[in-house]
């Protein structure tokens, strides 16, 4: 019985060959995979480490807001999972992975680099049928506008920990100082911020469901701008990820004593 799904559909070029393509299409989702995959597997044991997350200014970004049994001088909120036997970085992480899970980007880029539905156009898929998303754990993407509004408080709190980045560090008097951990924080969190405001989800929620946008023009100008933002909200995921995982690796490598903060003033 002949296939009537998958890459033997109806729809489908009747063809044998895997593509015609004659570049190195392949290149595109084996780097995402590569950088993915290092990405996740430092994620989860900095995750499941529990400690090094905190030299005083700076607070890694992986256990910010630290809401579980936290070192001393990093619990800007209090610690209401005090009890919470595990890292302290599982009680939030949660919500920030969930946003890039479920990112629309982010789903192209692992529909192809894992998944292999489609591994890059023009190249048949290895599986027999399709199911969208409409199965786990696909279906839960179509949560992603709830992770967006999590991914705005986390990004909130993030900007709480840059502005404290301007505080003295361990034995220093009080005031305004400056060191290269700020300037990583300052740029990790304008990336973040980038990241998060050009999401397609944003863009919905600032100018969707509008009849008219000349009787808001406030939410046009809104929309408009994140509009403008969208078109390169893939680049701003990349930048975001490896801005993140830097932020972090600086803070570990402070409060592992590797070197000492340089302060600019």
């Amino acid at each position: 019985m002949a296939m009537t799904t998958g890459v033997h559909g109806p729809t489908r070029a009747r063809i044998e060959a895997k593509t015609l393509r004659t570049d190195r299409w392949w290149l595109y989702p084996l780097t995402t995979f590569v950088v993915f995959s290092a990405f996740v597997v430092y994620a989860t044991v900095r995750a499941f480490q529990g400690s090094d997350y905190f030299s005083k200014p700076y607070l890694s970004p992986f256990y910010s807001p630290c809401l579980g049994d936290c070192v001393k001088g990093s619990s800007d909120f209090g610690q209401p999972f005090g009890w919470w036997p595990l890292s302290s970085a599982l009680i939030i992480l949660i919500f920030p992975l969930g946003f890039r899970l479920s990112c629309y980007y982010y789903r192209k880029a692992y529909f192809r680099s894992f998944w292999l539905s489609p591994p890059a156009c023009a190249v048949a898929e290895p599986h027999k049928a399709y199911s969208g998303e409409t199965r786990l754990p696909l279906i839960l993407n179509n949560i992603h506008r709830y992770f967006w509004y999590a991914a705005v408080v986390v990004a909130l709190v993030l900007t709480y920990d840059t502005v404290l980045a301007f505080g003295p560090a361990e034995g220093e008097s009080s005031g305004v100082h400056m060191g290269l951990g700020t300037v990583i924080f300052v740029v990790n969190i304008v990336l973040i911020w980038l990241y998060t405001l050009s999401c397609h989800s944003c863009r919905h929620i600032v100018g969707g469901k509008l009849r008219h946008f000349s009787k808001h023009p406030v939410r046009y100008r809104m929309w408009d701008w994140v509009s403008r933002l969208n078109v390169s909200h893939a680049m701003y995921a990349w930048l975001s990820l490896f801005s993140i995982a830097i932020a972090d690796l600086y803070v570990l490598l402070l409060a592992a004593g590797a070197f000492n903060d340089p302060r600019f003033f």
